[in-house]
């Protein structure tokens, strides 16, 4: 079997309901045609065989960008038999190494080719890839929703959801206490404070300590990602777990974020950490620092869903899967079939390779207009007061006692 040719397929996407997604702001505030609001786009790439075996996989990270970067690798592929996986991820890496370091461009890239082969070679043999990544540790994988008021996680629990996450840092404290109230102590919860420009590391401690009586499971991304150093500063002062990693690919970008145990739950992102390789390898990697796996899936589309559960089915660590439960309504058209919510699990798929293909009629309805926009708008409160037209990259909170406060 030979590799014959890869194509990819970018859609403009709809974003989920602001009251019902974990962030200030979403996908931007731009109004498209197709009446789509939002920039969020998702890139699907399907690699083809000269035996007529297909596998699809999804790329994250700037998938505008990205797709002129599988355009690029796709000539490394070209005749190359799909069943050897390894090999071929070691030559794509090698091959985009001479361009720097390996950032969410080149890793999502290689995550939608990565998960392609494994789909074609799950088809190949006739079994599902969670049996190739070691077999089931379970059927079903649990998952958390996101939740920004007490109406909305009020409806998620009673659709069965036991875990809720709320974001953005406009109101970070009374909103945990309004979200806790609502639902009660059977519920975890948890914040994205979402990386910079927000929190300093000293804020970010404050912030830690004050929600401390609210007994979250995790604070997530409470500082940019690349001050590994200020994340030991707020482990070391604040009782509270930590999470991050979404945006750090392959096992060299998380390595020091796990090795140093600077965080509780590390949350790679499935459609651009660099490919099931790659996650596998993540997963092993916190195993050894009893670290659990919670990928984030707060951006993406269906097919990395898919591409997660099968991850999740196989590894011990497995905390739980991020879904926005209540998304964008085309969600459930891009695929076939469509992953069905029940009692706050996702049922582990058992059909050769990944079991989904994109509806390529569908996804033609919404080409991509905006990939990228300014995270959040004037009013919501996430930048300093007169700050907004600024757009720093690093902000100390203004106003502390009532920012940190629980009234």
């Amino acid at each position: 079997m030979k590799i014959t040719d890869v194509k990819t397929f970018l859609m403009h996407v709809g974003a989920p309901d602001p009251q019902r997604y974990a962030t200030d702001g979403g996908f931007g505030a731009g109004r498209f045609s197709g009446n789509i609001t939002g920039t969020r786009n998702w890139l699907f790439v399907k690699v083809y065989t000269d035996e007529g075996v297909t596998g699809i996989g999804e790329c994250s990270g700037w998938p505008r960008v990205i797709e002129t970067a599988v355009q690029d690798l796709k000539a490394l592929l070209i005749g190359e038999d799909p069943q050897h996986i390894e090999r071929l991820w070691q030559k794509m890496m090698t091959a985009i190494m001479g361009h720097g370091m390996t950032g969410t461009v080149g890793a999502g890239a290689l995550t939608g080719l990565d998960m392609a082969l494994w789909d074609i070679k799950g088809k190949v043999l006739g079994v599902p890839v969670w049996s190739l990544l070691g077999g089931q540790v379970r059927d079903r994988v649990r998952i958390y929703a996101h939740a920004n008021t007490p109406e909305a996680a009020l409806s998620l629990k009673a659709r069965g959801i036991k875990a809720l996450k709320c974001g953005g840092v406009s109101d970070p404290v009374r909103r945990v206490a309004a979200l806790r109230e609502a639902v009660g102590d059977d519920i975890d919860l948890m914040i994205d404070l979402h990386g910079p420009p927000w929190l300093t590391p000293a804020d970010a401690v404050t912030l830690a300590r004050a929600l401390e009586p609210y007994r979250l499971l995790f604070i997530e991304d409470p500082i940019a990602p690349e001050n590994l150093d200020g994340y030991r500063r707020i482990r070391d002062a604040a009782h509270v777990p930590l999470a991050a990693g979404e945006r750090m690919t392959t096992i060299f970008g998380l390595r020091d974020l796990i090795e140093r145990e600077l965080v509780d739950v590390v949350q790679p992102d499935t459609g651009r950490a660099g490919g099931l390789t790659q996650m596998k390898k993540i997963a092993a990697m916190a195993e050894a620092h009893h670290i659990m796996m919670a990928p984030h899936s707060g951006s993406l589309g269906p097919v990395a869903e898919y591409a997660a559960l099968h991850l999740m089915a196989a590894i011990p660590n497995a905390l739980f899967l991020e879904r926005v439960e209540d998304d964008w309504e085309g969600r459930a058209r891009t695929v076939i079939p469509h992953p069905v919510s029940e009692d706050g699990f996702l049922r582990v798929p058992d059909a050769p390779g990944l079991g989904v293909d994109i509806d390529e009629a569908f996804v033609a309805r919404f080409p991509s207009q905006a990939n990228v926009s300014v995270p959040i708008t004037r009013d919501s409160g996430s930048y300093v007061e007169g700050t907004f037209d600024e757009h720093v990259y690093v902000q100390t909170r203004l106003r502390q006692a009532r920012y940190f406060g629980p009234r």
